[in-house]
């Protein structure tokens, strides 16, 4: 059974996070900015980079995922049923 630290987030509101990268990723980062951006438009920046990047890992780890569904299914089986 996987057990998270943090339980349920109530607050959507966006997080400002300030973080620092390895050089060779921020690169990494620059250059996969680049080709995104097809001929002469302007290269995307790396920061922009790092959400959608960090959805499509958590959207697709299928670790994660399985882990996920069972947390969730253990919850609604120790939820007080309404009769």
């Amino acid at each position: 059974m996987t057990k998270l630290k943090l339980g349920p987030i109530e607050n959507d509101k966006p997080v400002k996070v300030t973080l620092e990268l390895p050089a060779p990723l921020f690169r990494n980062l620059e250059i996969y900015g680049r080709l995104l951006a097809d001929g002469g438009q302007t290269p995307i920046e790396p920061v922009k980079l790092i959400v959608p990047m960090l959805e499509r890992f958590v959207a697709t780890d299928r670790g994660f995922a399985k882990a996920r569904r069972g947390a969730a299914g253990q919850t609604a089986a120790k939820a007080p049923s309404s009769s």
